[in-house]
């Protein structure tokens, strides 16, 4: 597989789902496709479900979730 960029198939638009990251080009956002493979679908049956989606989309949100939760800054509270 080669090198998939998220920028080329995620796009965030405050005119779409209000501004929520969907797939280009579809109102398919990416947090749906997130929860759909984390409860066991498979990219087969994603593909079938969403026919304007594409394989490479689909692993551009896998991607976009895995940088966007690498840069994130976790601070512990230590209950009292």
């Amino acid at each position: 597989m080669t090198d998939i960029h998220w920028q080329d198939y995620i796009t965030s638009d405050p005119e779409i789902l209000f501004g929520k990251p969907v797939i280009k080009g579809t109102r398919v956002p990416v947090h749906l496709i997130l929860e759909k493979l984390g409860k066991g679908e498979t990219i087969p049956e994603l593909l079938l479900a969403y026919p304007r989606v594409s394989e490479q989309a689909i692993h551009a949100c896998l991607i976009f979730a895995a940088e966007t939760v690498k840069n994130e800054i976790i601070k512990f509270v230590m209950a009292a």
